[in-house]
């Protein structure tokens, strides 16, 4: 019978190949080893459905351990499945146990909004550094379940962070940390299906996530118009929802800014009908033109329920976001965060407190808002040379902007661009109910300044030989 090392067999005296190994494993883990082993074998598909196993008594002589190493290996593999122990036939391999090769794991994704960040700009060096200083800071208490509302220290420096930065009044107790603004949305939804509130307004034109977010929680998305001062007020207040959400800062998709006078009218409608504003200040960190405005939440904190997330600023694939709840609002919303997930995992908070605390975080900003100009830049200028009969709009803020050709159809128009390298997408699909105008919505964050040059040269190139 070959064998090469003591405990050790290639082929059993049965002639089946077999190669298992327990040399060198202590007394106590040999029947454990050996069934990991076999098990290995099974599912590989080295020991094939409907094959025989050497008797217990054989193999035992085989690898020099006691029988009863063999018979508990045996047992545990009946039990799990991957063996069937037949009277009078001995041991075999169940049917079924065969996956064949695995296929390729290949990810999936879903359609996102345009306006991703750069990958490349993620602060690695910045987080790792904070993330060991983190870890050396969580008390054995904060690694259990901890507050459903979040690490009490992150919310803590948001509070400040979000007063500084976005003028938000946001003290710590009234902050939750949330898994991005799509569970927020989430959150918000909940609550107010709860509360006997079945519609929401949405912008329209507006975000598509958002308002998927919103159906499959089972509240009606009534859309209300933005014009170039933002959310119709007038349209809101002839609705008859009693919450709404917007994007004051930066309407996406159009850019939009709304004015003070729409600001205040509002949270006037707010006020009056005892509704809710919730407020998604997604990208407002990035404004190229002048200094950010403020948050709509720093005027009407009583009636505003404020959101942002890390996944424009850092990356979306971060998954933390916060919202700054109304105070007769907070033991609501912390219930229901409780209810979805007990609570945000503490070790993203821990690092995203220490990044907001040390300053990282203000001078990433500062360096990426920096990239972004310039690649807006690029973008803006490559439109005027190759294109110049179409309108660019929206503020000079954030991760994307609007493009209006002067005819077309903005379906085939995004197809276009996206073979040409644009990550354009059609205005027409974020609108719900007001007129379109045709306009392609397109991201460049993501994209270096010679990318977005490129592409819309070529792009220029195609639609010239369709003329």
């Amino acid at each position: 019978m070959p064998r090469s090392t003591a405990g050790a067999v290639d082929r059993t005296t049965s002639g089946l190949l077999l190669e298992v190994d327990l040399s060198g494993v202590a007394r106590g883990g040999r029947a454990g080893t050996l069934a990991s082993q076999l098990r290995r074998a099974v599912r590989t598909g080295t020991l094939p459905a409907g094959t025989r196993l050497p008797s217990s008594r054989t193999l035992a002589s085989d690898l020099g351990v006691s029988r009863g190493v063999i018979v508990n290996a045996y047992d545990q593999l009946v039990a799990e499945g991957y063996l069937v122990g037949r009277r009078g036939s001995g041991t075999i391999v169940a049917s079924g146990t065969d996956p064949g090769p695995p296929a390729p794991l290949r990810p999936v994704t879903r359609p996102s909004n345009p306006g991703l960040p750069s990958g490349g700009s993620f602060p690695r060096a910045s987080w790792a550094r904070c993330a060991a200083r983190a870890l050396t800071t969580l008390t054995d208490d904060e690694l259990g379940y901890g507050d459903a509302a979040g690490l009490p220290r992150l919310r803590e420096e948001l509070a400040r962070y979000l007063g500084r930065v976005r003028a938000v009044v946001a003290q710590p107790d009234r902050i939750v940390i949330v898994n991005g603004f799509a569970q927020a949305s989430r959150l918000v939804a909940d609550v107010l299906r709860s509360g006997g509130t079945p519609q929401i307004g949405v912008e329209d034109p507006g975000s598509i996530g958002l308002r998927d977010q919103l159906t499959a929680s089972g509240l009606t998305c009534v859309p209300i118009p933005v014009d170039g001062e933002g959310i119709q007020v007038d349209a809101l207040v002839a609705s008859s929802v009693r919450a709404v959400v917007v994007t004051p800062a930066h309407q996406f998709p159009t850019g939009a800014v709304t004015s003070p006078a729409r600001r205040h009218a509002l949270l006037d409608w707010a006020r009056s009908r005892r509704g809710l504003v919730v407020e998604d200040d997604y990208d407002a960190e990035f404004r190229y033109d002048r200094t950010p405005i403020g948050a709509l939440q720093g005027l009407g904190p009583d009636v505003v329920l404020y959101g942002g997330s890390v996944s424009k600023t850092l990356a979306p694939g971060v998954r933390l976001g916060w919202l700054v709840v109304p105070e007769h609002l907070v033991a609501t919303y912390r219930d229901a965060k409780y209810t979805a997930d007990l609570a945000r995992g503490v070790l993203a908070q821990a690092t995203f407190a220490e990044l907001l605390a040390s300053g990282d975080m203000d001078r990433h900003i500062r360096r990426t808002a920096m990239e972004y100009r310039r690649r807006r830049d690029h973008l803006v200028a490559a439109v005027a040379a190759c294109l110049p009969d179409w309108e660019v709009t929206g503020t000079a803020a954030g991760l994307h902007l609007v493009l209006h050709p002067p005819a077309g159809h903005d379906e085939t128009l995004a197809q276009q661009a996206q073979t040409c390298g644009l990550d354009a997408r059609p205005l027409s699909r974020y609108t719900l109910g007001s007129p379109r105008r045709t306009g392609l919505v397109v991201g460049y964050g993501h994209q270096p300044p010679g990318t977005l040059t490129a592409a819309v040269e070529a792009l220029a190139r195609v639609l010239s030989r369709e003329h």
